[in-house]
């Protein structure tokens, strides 16, 4: 009878572990969604530059007792113009939105504004990406959910659609207003 190779199995091995890795993935609430390590933890400190002709906000503001949204966003990102209409909907319904311009030129950025409507309670601006990368964001748009105490509820890493808005955005914030 012939003997197996070791090296043989390996393949067989390797493919194992995909399968294996592929089904704790499929396993999570959401398979679509990124984890987050913020969640459940005070939002990080808001260091921003000045929005010219905007109100700006600061950490005092994340923790003023009221539910809102913090929307990383750029003018140069495509699904940042998707989800714009979205944002302007829920700010008419009455929701706070503070929006951190990511990584852009103000000019650009002021034109993306003049161009599609300001759905922003107030805007700063992260041009370097430093306190993006405190807040773990990992490329724009991502929009988190913050309580009244500055704690985060969710963090949602892509466009708020209609879908996202109704199954993901209001149950956390209807979690966020009970908390």
């Amino acid at each position: 009878m012939a003997k197996i190779s070791p090296l043989m199995a390996l393949p067989v091995l390797v493919f194992a572990g995909f399968i294996g890795l592929a089904l704790v993935g499929m396993m999570r609430d959401d398979p679509d969604s990124l984890p987050s390590a913020r969640e459940g933890q005070p939002a990080p400190p808001v260091v921003l530059t000045e929005f010219p002709g905007k109100p700006g906000f600061d950490d005092a503001t994340l923790r003023d007792g009221k539910v809102k949204l913090v929307n990383y966003w750029a003018s140069w990102c495509a699904p940042c113009r998707i989800e714009h209409p979205n944002l302007q909907a829920l700010r008419d319904d009455g929701l706070d939105i503070y929006g951190i311009n990511y990584k852009d030129q103000q000019a650009n950025a002021a034109s993306f504004l003049n161009e599609l409507g300001d759905p922003y309670t107030a805007i700063g601006r992260d041009e370097k990406g430093r306190m993006a990368l405190d807040w773990g964001v990992y490329g724009v748009p991502e929009t988190y959910v913050i309580d009244g105490e500055g704690t985060i509820i969710l963090r949602h890493a892509g466009p708020l659609t209609a879908r996202v808005i109704e199954k993901t955005l209001r149950p956390a914030l209807e979690r966020a207003r009970s908390q």
